[in-house]
């Protein structure tokens, strides 16, 4: 009999997983239905969900907290959580009122819920975990999670002192079919609370709830744990972040802007030992978390520190500074990664790692462990949907595994394709090109595509399944070309983005030893490392190629992805070069596009003209405002 998982994120980066006996059938971010950036409902997801089974056996639900400490997030007469009552009200699972009482728990708000639901909101990092160990492939391994915050939960030693804590860092032993079992866990608290550390903690001491023993005091396990009143390492990202004037959530532009900086000796360490302890921990002094979100950065200490320094350079309020402060951030974060890693390693004596969490997502970090660790003989493996998205898949796994106890194990996951199915017919592409001006509708090849774009038009690519994750892997991509020197001011300025915001590039597998140094690994699929170029490279790939001398590159096989495959090999006859420029289809502060609908209004909005469709052999032209103007003054002369 067929076993149906469904599962959801909630809170910021909501998504969707759903399972059939195991498998992965659909995925995907809240966000690209809704149009809104790191949208934290998953409603239209779920109704997307429900396109693929009108039965789930079980729901799961996850994120950094449990159903009833989230009273304000309630639907008024939803009658119970508003996700699981959208999955009700669709006929996925009955409702409780048809249901017998030992079927259903009662919630501490005096509804009711069947026990076919299942909630895993504390412990956010052991879905995190799930989710790297099943595609990892590997038999077993151990976890490093690094994240801004994964559960919150009450801890103290007293009544009279107890304290909110939240999870920043923490290492699970992972093994078939479901053992994930911590061994060391940093919580911090926005509180001024002293820093104290156990070594042989008992997991269900502060999480567990209830009568019904919870998923983490279930695994019985012991382990290192250390409280602090300070910041984990992605709260003093954060709070970098911030200090650069983006929004704490967007990392990805402060590591963008890092190698732009330069040492700053006039700044203290952001990381200190902390007593007898293998790990340092962040200086107080300096960060500030807000948990969940958010981190402050303190300029009067640092200010202080500085006064009568010789080796200042720069003020720190300065741009200049702002960006010696991104580097700095970067340098001493993954520095403090590397190190609990080699933790985890020591720990458990297993050389297979995995890494999740927010901090996964740094591809800069992630290419440097390899140069760092590679006397260890440490196996590495980054999970690419490691933002919370990811957790949704790593629930259900969880889930799957607990239940069934399936003796066969995951290969490692190959492709990222999982959103929903679009089969638009010739009529389907008429009706939504008709609600857009200026647009033409053209039969193209291949040739015709890279032709465009050796004439320096920058081609936007829709094809397919929509990728899960952050990361375009040529089914929503704008593509250009890479030896253009002035590409990336060129399309940053297109896509409304900052200038110091780098590029990806896709190259044919079998060509990328001989462009870039993959410091042992046979492929990078999933664009989750800056690599460095071979000798001479640089100069052929200008566009793509970041400040640092790296790229953030994707490595395409045609069983991977057949159209890409076949239209990079039309670039690379054409030019002898096997990459070809990709980054995200979207305009700055947009989700990536999902539909048809969202890739025309994206190009209408910008000076983006083509979307090519290789499934239909189909080229759209949308013509920019300037062309119509200039049509416009020919026809009056």
């Amino acid at each position: 009999m067929t076993q149906w998982i469904g599962a959801l994120s909630r809170g910021h980066n909501a998504g969707v997983a759903l399972l059939k006996d195991g498998e992965l059938v659909f995925a995907m971010e809240e966000e690209r239905l809704t149009r809104e950036k790191y949208d934290g409902g998953p409603l239209a997801s779920i109704v997307k969900m429900r396109e693929y089974t009108d039965h789930l056996d079980y729901l799961v639900l996850c994120h950094t907290t449990r159903l009833e400490q989230h009273k304000d997030m309630r639907l008024d007469y939803c009658g119970n959580d508003p996700y699981y009552g959208l999955v009700r009200k669709l006929g996925m699972l009955p409702d409780t009122s048809r249901m017998d009482k030992e079927e259903c728990r009662e919630m501490p708000n005096g509804n009711w819920m069947p026990k076919t639901v299942v909630d895993m909101g504390h412990i956010h990092h052991r879905c995190h975990a799930s989710t790297a160990f099943y595609n990892s492939g590997f038999d077993s391994a151990v976890a490093v999670i690094v994240d801004g915050a994964g559960s919150w939960a009450k801890f103290g030693g007293t009544e009279k002192f107890v304290e909110d804590y939240w999870e920043t860092e923490t290492i699970f032993d992972c093994a078939y079919p479901a053992k994930f079992d911590t061994k060391y866990k940093h919580i911090g608290s926005k509180y001024a609370s002293p820093f104290c550390s156990y070594n042989n903690f008992a997991s269900d001491f502060w999480c567990n709830y209830g009568e019904e023993r919870s998923w983490e005091s279930k695994q019985n396990d012991h382990h290192e744990l250390v409280a602090t009143h300070g910041a984990g390492i992605v709260k003093c990202y954060e709070a970098i972040t911030e200090y650069c004037g983006f929004d704490a959530i967007e990392a990805g532009k402060t590591m963008g802007l890092a190698p732009y900086g330069e040492e700053c000796d006039y700044v203290p360490p952001f990381f200190v030992q902390k007593g007898d302890h293998d790990l340092k921990y962040a200086d107080n002094n300096h960060f500030t978390p807000c948990y969940p979100n958010g981190a402050l950065y303190n300029l009067n200490y640092v200010s202080q520190i500085r006064e009568g320094s010789t080796q200042s350079t720069a003020p720190l309020y300065t741009f200049e500074g702002r960006r010696n402060s991104a580097w700095k951030v970067q340098q001493e974060s993954q520095q403090q990664v590397l190190e609990l890693i080699r933790k985890a390693v020591r720990m458990t004596g297993n050389k297979n790692v995995v890494i999740s969490g927010g901090y996964a997502l740094n591809c800069m970090a992630n290419y440097w462990y390899l140069d760092q660790l590679k006397e260890e003989g440490i196996n590495l493996y980054v999970e690419p949907v490691s933002n919370d998205a990811g957790t949704a898949l790593g629930g259900a796994l969880l889930l799957h595994h607990d239940l069934n106890k399936p003796l066969t194990k995951h290969s490692r996951i190959t492709n990222l394709y999982t959103g929903p199915h679009y089969n638009y017919t010739t009529e389907d592409i008429d009706l939504v090109t008709t609600k857009h001006k200026g647009v033409s509708v053209s039969d193209a090849t291949n040739k015709d595509v890279i032709d465009l774009i050796l004439n320096k038009n920058i081609v936007a690519l829709f094809q397919g399944r929509s990728e899960a994750g952050p990361r375009a892997l040529g089914n929503r991509s704008i593509l250009y070309d890479p030896r253009d020197p002035n590409g990336k001011d060129h399309v940053n300025n297109v896509k409304h983005r900052e200038y110091f915001r780098p590029f990806a590039g896709s190259i044919l597998k079998e060509h990328v030893h001989d462009w870039f140094d993959l410091r042992g690994m046979e492929e990078t699929p999933f664009m989750m490392y800056a690599v460095e170029c071979q000798e001479g490279i640089e100069e052929k790939i200008p566009s793509i190629i970041h400040v640092d001398g790296t790229c953030r590159i994707q490595t395409v096989t045609e069983e991977q992805n057949e159209n890409y495959y076949k239209l990079i090999t039309e670039f690379f006859e054409q030019t002898g070069c096997p990459i070809i420029f990709n980054t995200s289809f979207n305009l700055g502060g947009e989700p990536l596009v999902e539909t048809l609908d969202d890739a025309l209004r994206t190009l209408a909005n910008s000076d983006i003209e083509y979307l090519y469709l290789p499934e239909y052999s189909t080229l759209i032209h949308v013509k920019n405002p300037e062309e119509e103007l200039e049509e416009t003054e020919i026809t009056r002369i």
